[in-house]
């Protein structure tokens, strides 16, 4: 079992929750609710583990907080 972070918007136009993981190309989809984007996540992320072992492009390491005078 393996985990990863998704980073998790909702667009403003759609109403959609949409979702990604950073640095693993293909890793995003959508969903009317964060239960629905979850599980579409957890579908593509099985799906393109089937092909192997990803080659992450980057590592999530976290959020920031940032101050603006």
């Amino acid at each position: 079992m393996k985990v990863f972070t998704a980073v998790i918007e909702k667009c403003p136009e759609t109403g959609l929750y949409v979702g990604f993981v950073p640095g693993f190309p293909g890793a995003h989809s959508q969903g009317t609710t964060l239960d629905e984007l979850n599980k579409n996540l957890q579908e593509v992320l099985e799906m393109l583990l089937d092909d192997g072992e990803p080659r992450l492009e980057s590592e999530f390491i976290g959020t920031q907080n940032l101050l603006v005078a």
